[in-house]
């Protein structure tokens, strides 16, 4: 679970009546939802609303706890009220961004991140969840200016790589974005660097799996190299057209469990795309 609460008082300052009662609230919800409960923790959030209606840590705590239950369009009506009680926070506008991704909202998202930017300009280059969101919304000359500016946080990042190549491919075909594939450095997370040789030309899809196996990994890290092996397999195949084997690379990789987070959500949200057009 994120650091909920560590972040809920920040800009938010309460009137000095209430402050008591809302922390409280705000305890035994994320206690709740610690517990599993995710259920509890809601309820528990949406009565303390209707009795501190101008109180945006509520509706914060409840956005975020939506969205870890994967109730993405609660969490973007609970976002929204965030807003509308602090129509000047970036942070929720950013998040709210993610929300809009994770419910296959990717206009609404690019339009979130694009406000939050706005607010503070210096998030840009970092930002690969918007061009991740720009590429989903076909807006693929903006997600590839997105991720050359990530270049300047990052030059060892195979993801950012393919998902640049990822743009250029789907407007310009694959063998232009083989010529401008972004050049790394090491990225050392195994298998990525196979991941790129695919991209690249240099590899085959069976030589990815392959790599998972080098070093004999333990347990965990062998999720974890099947979690990312799996997804950009996934999307390497419904690049080139083979829908059926695209979608059984990205159940795979939804199956490992939430190795990364945000990234889990790209691979959930490919395959249930995938399972739209079936």
């Amino acid at each position: 679970m994120l650091p909920l609460l560590c972040l809920l008082m920040a800009g938010a300052p309460m009137p000095s009546d209430d402050s008591q009662d809302v922390q409280a609230v705000l305890d035994r919800a994320e206690k709740r939802f610690k517990a599993g409960d995710a259920k509890a923790a809601l309820e528990i959030l949406r009565k303390a609303e209707k009795e501190h209606p101008k109180e945006a840590p509520l509706p914060l705590l409840r956005a975020r706890i939506s969205s870890e239950a994967g109730q993405y369009r609660d969490a973007v009506a609970a976002y929204s009220r965030v807003l509308e009680l602090e129509p000047n926070n970036a942070e929720a506008l950013d998040e709210r961004g993610s929300a809009h991704f994770k419910a296959g909202l990717f206009k609404e998202s690019v339009a979130d991140f694009d406000r939050s930017i706005k607010r503070k300009p210096d998030a840009f280059n970092g930002h690969w969840r918007r061009g991740i969101s720009l590429w989903y919304a076909g807006q693929y000359d903006a997600g590839r200016k997105q991720f050359e500016g990530y270049e300047k946080v990052d030059t060892n990042d195979v993801e950012n790589a393919v998902w640049h190549f990822l743009c250029v491919a789907r407007k310009d075909g694959v063998d232009k974005a083989r010529k401008a594939l972004l050049k790394i450095g090491r990225d050392t997370r195994v298998p990525m660097m196979t991941v790129y040789e695919l991209f690249k030309g240099d590899a085959k899809p069976d030589d990815v799996l392959k790599a998972v196996e080098e070093g004999k990994p333990g347990a965990r890290e062998k999720t974890t190299r099947l979690f990312y092996a799996h997804l950009y397999l996934g999307i390497w195949f419904d690049l080139t057209g083979e829908p059926k084997k695209a979608l059984a690379h990205l159940q795979q990789s939804v199956d490992q469990g939430k190795v990364h987070p945000y990234m889990w959500e790209v691979a959930r949200v490919h395959r249930d795309l995938l399972r739209g057009k079936k």
